[in-house]
């Protein structure tokens, strides 16, 4: 193999960010988060192994459908950031990938429901509106603070 290709080869964070599109800011903030890991050259100047563009691919999908970091983070959480992920390994990740994408999509279906049957009935109201904060947790009036991750009345 040679050691352009080599999967131990260490590429500098201007590498990742061309070859993956994510700009540098952000592989040092996935690194804050966890998402991903470099080391240090003795300059301090961080290395990442070639399996991070992987990573940070994932990542940047992630971000484009709107599933949170967090979410990102936990579903990655087994893939191990110190040495080049298995099958196995990936395996097991795309298994939570698939419980997290199917929770948002039964949440997308519950808000279409809710939002065709809002739009459709034309109440504009306030106290029957199925898409209204209940308990007015937001301290206001309006409409309902929706998230993909909320398993509420919709």
């Amino acid at each position: 193999m040679d050691g352009e290709r080599a999967p131990e080869q260490l590429l500098t964070v201007g590498e990742v960010s061309r070859r993956t599109g994510v700009a540098v800011s952000a592989l040092h903030y996935y690194e804050r988060l966890g998402l991903i890991a470099s080391s240090r050259t003795a300059g301090n100047q961080r290395r990442y192994r070639r399996h991070m563009i992987r990573r940070v691919t994932l990542i940047s999908v992630a971000k484009r459908l709107g599933i949170p970091l967090a979410d990102v983070g936990a579903a990655l959480r087994d893939v191990p950031l110190d040495r080049t992920p298995t099958q196995a390994d990936w395996q097991r990740a795309s298994g939570e990938w698939k419980r997290v994408l199917e929770r948002r999509r039964q949440a997308i279906e519950r808000l279409e429901h809710a939002l065709t049957g809002c739009i459709g009935c034309g109440c504009l109201s306030m106290t029957a509106c199925r898409l209204l904060n209940p308990d007015d947790a937001l301290g206001g009036v309006g409409a309902r603070r929706l998230g993909i991750e909320d398993d509420g009345p919709i």
